[in-house]
């Protein structure tokens, strides 16, 4: 599948959650009322907008890179302003308010494999709702909003678009952009009533494993944990008969999968990382997304936009932060000849 556009339109305009991750590395996650150490502190990037521009300018992408968003007129948006700047990240829709503070996480990172919980103030990304935003001004190619569930003003409802979200996709693709949308990882039954309408006016999704499998109700994993290839199809497939107009590619810790408008499937195995080069998960599936996004953009073909994805992923991994890991492309890109991929993914039906 080729995505080249004849439009003058450049680069990636990212809006929606803004957040400044604070990482702890522990030794166990503590069942209620126990205790567990706190190994060592890191501070990061968080929040689909700020991690995938980040990603993007670290792997030197020559295209302009646009922040969306809100935080608060306080020291961590005033640092999160300043790593736009030091990027060269375009921050001029990047607003501040004296209203609530800047939205943070408390990332819980478990030494051990990784596993991470997140406690998180959602501050200043409550409030945005995109208004402002001239897309026929800002000349973008594509528009990348996240995390749906995760934006109080834009995942109210609307009564023409189903959400206010679903509205602000609509009037970035009538302006000529392509738009995106991801997701975050939340237990609830909300996906269908917010992320639904956002699909209709989506040209791209980009998402996990589990958000694709509580959007659609298809059971992605059997009860071992083990991926359901079938079922993961079926999701893809059952997003597409909701709205999404070209593609949705959905990312999980084997790998990745594509599948087209036209009917279309790509399978890509992650790489065989060894379980002492991975320091965390922690934005993964942000770089993953940055590594395809990028492609798309560039108009690669599908297969070379699931393995920039993948290497992107990996390199995210050597670090305990969410952006700390990602190199410059080349060197993204040769931690494939390191590590080589792990064997090719079920396709059967």
């Amino acid at each position: 599948m080729k995505t080249k556009s004849t439009s003058t339109r450049a680069g990636l305009l990212a809006g929606g959650n803004w957040i400044i991750d604070q990482v702890k590395l522990i030794d166990v996650y503590p069942t209620p009322e126990k205790l567990a150490n706190i190994v060592s502190e890191h501070q990061g990037t968080g929040g689909a907008p700020y991690n995938v521009l980040i990603d993007l300018a670290k792997l030197g992408v020559d295209f302009p890179l646009i922040a969306a968003g809100l935080v608060g007129k306080d020291p961590l948006g005033e640092h999160i302003l300043e790593d736009c700047r030091q990027h060269k990240i375009d921050a001029r829709q990047l607003h501040t308010t004296t209203e609530v503070p800047t939205s943070y996480t408390d990332v819980m990172t478990e030494v051990k494999g990784g596993r991470r919980t997140f406690f998180h103030n959602r501050g200043a990304n409550a409030l945005w709702d995109g208004k402002g935003l001239d897309f026929t001004r800002i000349k973008a190619r594509i528009f990348h909003l996240g995390y749906l569930l995760l934006l109080n003003a834009l995942d109210a409802p609307d009564k023409k678009y189903g959400t206010k979200a679903a509205g602000l996709l609509a009037a970035a693709q009538a302006a000529g952009l392509k738009t995106c949308v991801d997701v975050v990882s939340e237990d609830s039954d909300r996906f269908a009533k917010i992320v639904t309408p956002a699909l209709k006016h989506s040209d791209y999704c980009i998402l996990n494993e589990i958000e694709a499998g509580k959007t659609t109700g298809f059971r992605v994993r059997q009860p071992d944990g083990t991926l359901d290839p079938v079922s993961l199809r079926h999701a893809a497939g059952a997003m597409l008969q909701l709205g999404v107009r070209e593609l949705v590619i959905i990312h999980f810790p084997e790998g990745g999968f594509a599948r087209t408008r036209r009917g279309e499937d790509f399978w890509q195995p992650s790489l065989n990382l060894p379980a002492k080069a991975v320091a965390g998960t922690a934005g993964a599936g942000d770089a993953f997304c940055a590594g395809a996004l990028l492609g798309l953009h560039e108009g690669w073909d599908l297969a070379r936009c699931l393995q920039t994805a993948v290497c992107a992923a990996a390199a995210s991994l050597s670090d305990p932060t969410c952006t700390g890991g990602i190199k410059p492309l080349k060197a993204t890109l040769e931690l494939a000849r390191k590590y080589r991929f792990r064997p090719p993914l079920e396709r059967s039906e």
